[in-house]
C-alpha cells in the first residue's frame, strides 16, 4: 500500500491511507471500527483502560474474519493478513503515532475531553483525531485540545462492518482541509461518508427524532394502538420496521438518552422534548427487546405476544385527517426538520437523503419525499398540527415555503 503522506495545511493529502490507525475503546464500535481499518489495509493499534478488553475484542474480530472465510465472503489469506494488521493495547501509551485516532468509548463528555486533550499532547501534531460520538458537540469534545483544528467526527453506525454511513461531522474550529481528507479516507474503506456541521444530533439521530416521537404521542393521545400504528408506518410507508417495534430493538432507554441529549442541546426545544409515553417505559424497566418488555411483551424465542394490528382502523386512519394520520403525520414532520436543517446550512440536501435512507434504512429520504408531496402541501399540513397541537413542536420551518429547498 502506498504511505505517502506529504501534507498540505497540517492534513496529510494522500487519500488511501493515512498510515497507522488508532483506535480507543475496545467495546462493539471500537472492535468494529478495527475491523474496518484493518480490512482496508492499515497497521491498528485498539486500546481500552479495561485489563484484557481490548486483546478480547482482537480474538472477537479474528472470529469474525474465520466465519467470513467459512461463508466464503473473505479469502483465507486476506483474513490473516487483516487480523495481523491489528494489535492490542491498554493505554494511549501504547498507540504508536499515527495518521488517524479514532476514540469510541461510551457518550461522557468529561471523560472524552480527557482522551482528546492525551491524545493531542502525545500523538504528533498532524494526527487526525476523530471522535466516533453519536450526538455530542465536537466543539465541547476539542475544548482541551491546544490544535482543535484537527478534531473531527467520524459517526460510524453499528456494527461498522456492516453499515456503510459515516457521518464525518465538522465543528466550528475543525480546518476544511481535515474534513476533505477525512472523508476522502471513508471512501477509501469503503464507506459513504456524508458531511454536515455539529449540530445536536448531527444529520440521522436528529432528522430521525419526529420518527419515534409522532408514534408516542399517537399512541398515547389513544389515536391508535401501538401495534396498528406500527402496521401503518410498515405497509403503507415503506419502513422496515414501525417506530415502536425499533425502539424496543435498540432500547428504550438509549432510545431516550439520545433524544433527551438533543432536546438539551437545543436549548429544550419543544420540538425534540421526551415522551411522557417513553420516559415511563424506562422508568418501570420496560426497555424493550433486551429487558423481555418495552413497548410490546416478548417471548422467549423474542415474538411478540398476542399483539394484532387493527388494520380496520388503520385503513379509516391514513388519508384522513393529518391529526390522527399516522403516516401522513410522520413524513409531514421528517421533511419539516429535514428541510429546516438544509437551510441553516448543516449539511447539504442530498446528504440528508443518502444519511436518513442508509443510516435508518428509510425507503426514501425526506427531501426526495418533500418533492413528492410538494413542499407547500407539508408546510399546511405541519400549521394544521401546530393548531391542533400549539406550543411550538410543530412549526413550519419557513424553508418549506421559501423556495430555499427545490
Amino acid at each position: 500500500m502506498d504511505t505517502d503522506t506529504t501534507e498540505a495545511g497540517g492534513a496529510h493529502t494522500d487519500q488511501t491511507s493515512f498510515g497507522p490507525v488508532g483506535v480507543i475503546g475496545a467495546g462493539a464500535m471500537g472492535a468494529g471500527i478495527a475491523h474496518v481499518a484493518a480490512t482496508a489495509g492499515h497497521a491498528v493499534t485498539l486500546v481500552d483502560a479495561v485489563p484484557g478488553a481490548a486483546a478480547g475484542a482482537v480474538e472477537r474480530i479474528g472470529a469474525v474474519f474465520s466465519r467470513l472465510v467459512d461463508k466464503g465472503r473473505m479469502p483465507a489469506g486476506d483474513a490473516s493478513a487483516a487480523l495481523a494488521r491489528v494489535t492490542s493495547g491498554e493505554s494511549l501509551d501504547d498507540l504508536p503515532n499515527c495518521g488517524l485516532v479514532i476514540e469510541a468509548v461510551p457518550e461522557d463528555l468529561d471523560l472524552k475531553r480527557r482522551i482528546f486533550a492525551d491524545l493531542a499532547d502525545r500523538q504528533p501534531s498532524t494526527t487526525v483525531l476523530a471522535t466516533n460520538t453519536s450526538s455530542i458537540d465536537i466543539d465541547d469534545i476539542a475544548a482541551d485540545v491546544a490544535d482543535p483544528e484537527r478534531v473531527l467526527g467520524l459517526h460510524f453506525f453499528n456494527p461498522p462492518p456492516v453499515m456503510t454511513l459515516v457521518e464525518v461531522v465538522q465543528g466550528k474550529r475543525t480546518a476544511p482541509a481535515y474534513v476533505e481528507h477525512a472523508t476522502a479516507l471513508m471512501t477509501a474503506w469503503g464507506k459513504t461518508p456524508v458531511r454536515c456541521s455539529s449540530t445536536p444530533g448531527f444529520i440521522v439521530n436528529r432528522v430521525a427524532r419526529p420518527f419515534y416521537g409522532e408514534a408516542q404521542r399517537i399512541v398515547e393521545s389513544g389515536i391508535a394502538d401501538a401495534a396498528t400504528v406500527d402496521w401503518i408506518l410498515r405497509e403503507r410507508g415503506g419502513f422496515p420496521m414501525g417506530p415502536l417495534e425499533l425502539t424496543d430493538f435498540i432500547g428504550q432507554d438509549v432510545n431516550l438518552a439520545v433524544g433527551t441529549s438533543v432536546w438539551e442541546q437545543t436549548g429544550r426545544d419543544e420540538r425534540y422534548a421526551p415522551t411522557a409515553f417513553q420516559r415511563g417505559l424506562v422508568e418501570a424497566g420496560r426497555l424493550g427487546r433486551k429487558s423481555g418488555q418495552g413497548v410490546y411483551t416478548y417471548a422467549a424465542d423474542g415474538s411478540v405476544d398476542g399483539v394484532e394490528p387493527d388494520v380496520e382502523l388503520a385503513e379509516r386512519l391514513v388519508g384522513g385527517p393529518i391529526a390522527t394520520d399516522p403516516l401522513a403525520r410522520t413524513l409531514a414532520m421528517l421533511v419539516n426538520e429535514a428541510v429546516d436543517l438544509v437551510a441553516r446550512g448543516e449539511a447539504s440536501a442530498d446528504d440528508v437523503d443518502t444519511a436518513m435512507r442508509l443510516g435508518t434504512r428509510y425507503p426514501k429520504g425526506p427531501i426526495e419525499w418533500g418533492r413528492e408531496i410538494g413542499f407547500d402541501v407539508v408546510a399546511r399540513q405541519v400549521a394544521e398540527l401546530d393548531e391542533a397541537y400549539p406550543g411550538g413542536r410543530y412549526r413550519p420551518s419557513p424553508a418549506l415555503t421559501d423556495g430555499s429547498i427545490r
